[in-house]
């Protein structure tokens, strides 16, 4: 297992970010920042099928292997293959925030041959060298694949268990991805039509991560965004799969989780640190959530 920390100065800003390589797999995390609003190219000769989530802000890209240009806001993602890659992207926020998964194509194709429909399609693709795209439609980051990207972020393993978690993570990921993908193509977006609509439902999820200690209520984020309270309740339901609340819980339990991991602080700490009205109150929604207790967490890591 290897990991590589990386930076980049470019004319228009700059890039922070690590790569991690275990069993050909390579795994990337980027923080890129702008001075303006540009386009740049971007090139890769590596024969690999390309997992792609765009975390936080805005952009377009022209793949010229496919010769499709996508237009997307924060918390989507897709799988892409190609012998080669081509692409010039165009940011339409100032910070970009993006993670992505290579995979080996006999690897990729070892792991799909017997699964979906979709995935193995795309398998058959793959195999045959032609330049594909999962879907269509790009899935929608949530809860789910939020936390394992997260879990990747901030493994605390070393050296072979670490490669170990890496792979298995990898994997977890490609399933999650294609479950939501395949969601995707069957669903249908009755509440949230524009981009407008998106951005404002994205800025929703942002809030809620950014306040998860102290959250806004229902009112305050209808307001926030420029949202009624119905539409925003829909909208963020067709868009991330759980209601508001929902959502706000499981960030809440997925944080109190790396705390008990990651810190000192005991499990009454944390649930006033994250809000909670009483430890009993954490301790029940932990165990609903984990099926174990926060005490055996940190027991047994």
């Amino acid at each position: 297992m290897m990991e590589e920390k990386q930076t980049r100065e470019f004319e228009n800003g700059s890039m922070t970010g690590v790569v991690w390589q275990c069993d050909g797999i390579r795994i990337g995390h980027s923080i890129s920042k702008f001075t303006t609003l540009t386009s740049f190219a971007s090139a890769s000769q590596t024969d690999v099928v390309r997992m792609h989530f765009g975390i936080r802000g805005n952009y377009s890209f022209h793949y010229k292997q496919l010769n499709r240009t996508f237009d997307l806001i924060g918390g989507h993602h897709n799988i892409m293959y190609s012998r080669d890659f081509d692409m010039v992207v165009s940011n339409k926020t100032l910070e970009l925030e993006t993670f992505g998964i290579q995979f080996p194509k006999d690897l990729f194709i070892g792991f799909t041959e017997n699964s979906s429909d979709a995935l193995k399609k795309f398998g058959e693709d793959v195999m045959l060298g032609k330049s594909a795209i999962l879907a269509d439609e790009w899935g929608t980051i949530d809860s789910s694949i939020q936390q394992v990207i997260q879990q990747i972020l901030h493994c605390k393993y070393a050296a072979d268990l670490k490669n170990l978690f890496l792979l298995s993570k990898s994997i977890e990921l490609l399933v999650l991805c294609a479950d939501a993908v395949s969601h995707s193509k069957t669903g249908t977006n009755i509440f949230i039509k524009n981009a407008t609509d998106k951005e404002k439902i994205i800025a929703v999820r942002d809030l809620i991560n950014e306040r998860v200690h102290c959250p806004p209520n229902l009112t305050e984020i209808a307001q926030l965004v420029g949202l009624n309270e119905y539409k925003l309740k829909r909208g963020f339901k067709e868009t991330f799969n759980n209601t508001i609340f929902g959502y706000l819980t499981d960030q809440r339990l997925n944080l109190a989780k790396r705390y008990l991991l990651d810190t000192q602080h005991t499990a009454a700490e944390i649930a006033s640190q994250l809000g909670y009205a009483t430890p009993q109150h954490f301790n029940n929604a932990f165990k609903k959530k984990f099926g174990i207790t926060p005490y055996l967490v940190r027991k047994n890591p």
